[in-house]
């Protein structure tokens, strides 16, 4: 047995796209979290700093300047996907996901032939075909 890829893609249906968009926001939600507590810590982190060398508090400002700028970045850009999700056809396939998953080889298989992508094919969360090379 040997470790291969395995793209999981969704059939889009209202359930999908609510269950997406509930993902999405949840994600939002979890790095608003990161981003607070982050905050909260540079804080106490930076007046600590300050009371011996405010030149380096001054660095550790910067930097956690720049990170909390890239984590808000992040979080846009979950909100974005929010508002493309109910742009989504109904029927049509979207790549949810990557996995993954075991194949098994004997002797003479070509093992690029096995280690090429698979792939699932889910409706409503419920496999209804796999896709092999």
């Amino acid at each position: 047995m040997v470790k291969r890829t395995v793209t999981v893609t969704a059939i889009v249906t209202e359930e999908f796209k609510q269950r997406l968009a509930a993902e999405l926001k949840q994600a939002a939600d979890d790095q608003q979290r990161r981003i607070d507590q982050m905050d909260f810590q540079g804080r106490r982190l930076i007046a600590d700093i300050q009371k011996t060398d405010l030149s380096q508090a001054m660095g550790v400002r910067q930097r956690l300047e720049t990170e909390k700028s890239r984590q808000e970045a992040v979080k846009r850009e979950y909100l974005e996907r929010v508002g493309q999700v109910s742009e989504l056809e109904i029927d049509s396939r979207f790549p949810y996901n990557v996995v993954e998953g075991f194949v098994e080889v004997k002797v003479g298989d070509n093992l690029a032939d096995k280690l090429q992508n698979a792939e699932m094919v889910v409706k409503d969360g419920v496999i209804i075909e796999v896709r092999e090379p």
